[in-house]
């Protein structure tokens, strides 16, 4: 690394606040004639502890973007309809007289004006889709299966408000996600909205049908052509459980007749996409039958009843959403590789991927009239808006943050390879403090990825951000462990039912490496990490011999497999770790850093919140509880209304203070000049 240039006098280091002085700009929707995208951006307040949402458009030529919205706090997720005369978004607000209790769905002329909400559902609105016809939308709500109509939701909800108790009750398997319940005794189902007069129908009505309970968006569903089918996914199985094989269905809108399309135990199906002609249905495909870990894969279903996996041959996951291109030939959709999230365009006939926007990271995009819009971003900079020439050569649409990078110093981030477990090639990602200079010494700080099956990359991280953590002083490195995604299929399931062996060696030899390097100060290597990359620090601990690293910082990490079948995806462990903890109580045992406790003596930071469901809160008092009975210095930070992540601008100024704060602690005092005497 040659050294880098320093800031300049009127640039200052990156830090929190100017991290959530950022816009944060969402996912794209395009114009049915590909000249203008619509987009919702974020803004935060550390002041007011808030954020606010409005829409913008942008002409897919360049020029300002005009803001659309501003009446709303959170004004999101917008589409424009297939007529171009309207664009539909999720809201909720006060408009004559009445607030939303529930997310709404508005629509808004795109040349401006007032925005109008199309009508009241009371168990509100996740998602949507436009129906062709321009008047209609497919929503997905929430509501109670047995009941029929609107107004019988309406008195169900407000009788379940209005109740004293506060109790929770079900018999149900997945009951929670997340950082929420499954609303009691309610299922999620499709709606049909006509926006012109209000009318809303039920579609899944006095049926058994249900769309899945992982929080389901406009991916699940997709609507035909001609407006008269809907095909979605669902779990077939009458009790729903995490990690089930979905199936795919039919509905005939008129008359309200279902149809499984395809169904097998060992596959899981997801995502599906009418072609435009109609003839042929893009589905994601996983052969769980073969093994839990197999990834996503593209797939196709014609009229006669079909299908084939197309990407066989293609060792990468593929990510919805799948968008097929005017001719029907082939298909965008994203997908990782060795760090990085391209888009990509798969020809069918030829079976073949080739990339037509290359990451850092690229998180979305829209494709209209030969028009493709992508929302990317970079460890260099936050999401962005870029429209694809004919040369694909990326042409950015806005300048949302673009005033406040410049006036801030950014890291140079490069990465690097190594030989890790197993002799295989390891990725590990470097970003340097501003001004870095390879003569001189800094702490190196490890920043590992949760998971385990996914990726620390070229990519902007709002929560854990290198740039933030590299001007504070130190060298930050992110090994892509065994395990991680984009490396291809064997490399992410080299870990299945051994956890903490190979990436353990992994991130040893990448200490290794770095110990190596003239500019790391052997006396100053920390560990860090959050989710599966917190199990890694505790693991650390009771496997690393002190010394090698002055201290950890664990956030919302795994402590006890055994105590982690309070989470919310329960039934997957036996998958990942190979057994249940009741019929092979040591392999579990030998998995699980708790088992290890009396070799942990490195100083750690325990990081949790209580509305963390998918690694209770107690793993992290359970770890911090032990290095305290055990007299390892710790310190704990524990918040009360934060999930898995924390999302609120003044938590997360406390949680880069505390973990900064913790770090500074362990790095050895210099020596003091002598006096002059």
């Amino acid at each position: 690394m040659t050294p880098s240039k320093p800031k300049k006098k009127h640039e200052k280091l990156f830090d929190v606040e100017a991290l959530w002085q950022m816009a944060r700009v969402g996912a794209p929707s395009l114009s049915p004639d590909g000249a203008q995208a619509v987009a919702g951006v974020t803004q935060y307040s550390m002041e007011s502890n808030k954020s606010q949402s409005s829409l913008y458009l942008l002409s897919t030529l360049g020029g300002e973007p005009r803001r659309l919205t501003s009446a709303g706090d959170k004004d999101g997720a917008p589409q424009w309809s297939p007529s171009g005369e309207q664009i539909a978004f999720v809201a909720k607000r006060e408009q004559e007289g009445s607030k939303d209790e529930e997310a709404q769905l508005y629509v808004i002329a795109p040349d401006g004006g007032e925005a109008r909400r199309v009508c009241e559902i009371a168990t509100g609105v996740e998602a949507f889709k436009w129906l062709p016809d321009g008047r209609h939308i497919a929503a997905i709500s929430w509501v109670w299966p047995k009941l029929k109509g609107q107004k019988a939701q309406a008195q169900a909800l407000k009788d379940f408000k209005a109740r004293k108790e506060t109790g929770y009750v079900t018999s149900e398997t997945f009951y929670r996600y997340w950082d929420h319940h499954i609303p009691m005794g309610r299922v999620a189902h499709l709606l049909l909205v006509d926006t012109r007069t209000g009318k809303v129908r039920d579609l899944f009505e006095g049926s058994n049908f249900e769309l899945g309970r992982s929080d389901p968006d406009a991916n699940v569903f997709d609507i035909s052509p001609d407006g008269r089918r809907i095909v979605f996914a669902f779990d077939p199985a009458p009790e729903k459980k995490v990690g089930h094989c979905f199936a795919l269905a039919e509905l005939e809108i008129k008359s309200g007749e279902f149809r499984t399309l395809l169904q097998d135990p060992a596959w899981d199906f997801q995502a599906p996409r009418y072609s435009h002609a109609g003839q042929h249905l893009a589905f994601l495909a996983s052969h769980q039958g073969l093994k839990h870990t197999m990834p996503a894969q593209l797939a196709v279903l014609d009229t006669r009843g079909q299908w084939a996996v197309v990407s066989a041959d293609w060792d990468h996951e593929v990510a919805a959403p799948l968008v097929w291109a005017e001719d029907d030939l082939s298909l965008l959709f994203c997908a990782e590789q060795e760090g990085r999230r391209h888009l990509w365009r798969f020809d069918l006939p030829e079976a073949q991927a080739r990339i037509e926007f290359k990451g850092g990271h690229a998180a979305s995009f829209a494709a209209a009239s030969g028009v493709i819009v992508v929302n990317h971003d970079s460890a260099h900079f936050p999401s962005r808006l870029s429209v694809l020439d004919e040369d694909k050569a990326p042409h950015r649409i806005e300048s949302f943050n673009q005033d406040l990078l410049n006036s801030h110093t950014l890291p140079a981030t490069e990465e690097v390879f190594y030989s890790g477990a197993q002799g295989e090639r390891v990725q590990m990602w470097l970003s340097y403090p501003p001004g870095f200079n390879p003569k001189k010494k800094y702490p190196v700080m490890h920043l590992i990825h949760g998971g385990p099956h996914t990726c620390a990359g070229d990519a902007w991280h709002w929560r854990w951000n290198t740039q933030l953590f590299a001007a504070e002083g130190y060298v930050v490195a992110s090994v892509n462990y065994h395990g991680s995604s984009s490396f291809g299929y064997a490399f992410l399931d080299s870990i299945t039912h051994r956890w903490g062996e190979l990436e353990l060696q992994d991130i040893e030899a990448g200490t290794d490496w770095l110990l190596k390097q003239p500019w790391a100060d052997k006396s100053r290597i920390f560990a860090t990490g959050g989710s599966y990359g917190g199990f890694m620090v505790a693991w650390m601990n009771g496997h690393i011999k002190p010394g090698r690293y002055q201290a950890y910082v664990c956030h919302a990490g795994c402590f006890d497999w055994q105590a982690m079948f309070a989470d919310d995806c329960y039934s997957w462990h036996v998958k990942e770790l190979g057994a249940y903890y009741w019929n092979d109580p040591a392999k579990i045992a030998a998995q699980s850093p708790h088992s290890f406790a009396q070799h942990m003596q490195t100083p750690t930071l325990v990081i949790h919140g209580a509305m963390d469901y998918r690694v209770p809160d107690a793993q992290g008092l359970a770890y911090y509880n032990t290095l305290k009975a055990r007299d390892v210095d710790a310190r704990l930070l524990w918040f009360p209304d934060e999930n898995h992540w924390i999302l609120k601008p003044q938590n997360s100024r406390l949680w880069y203070a505390e973990f900064m704060a913790w770090l500074k602690k362990y790095e050895p005092a210099k020596p003091s000049k002598a006096k002059k005497s």
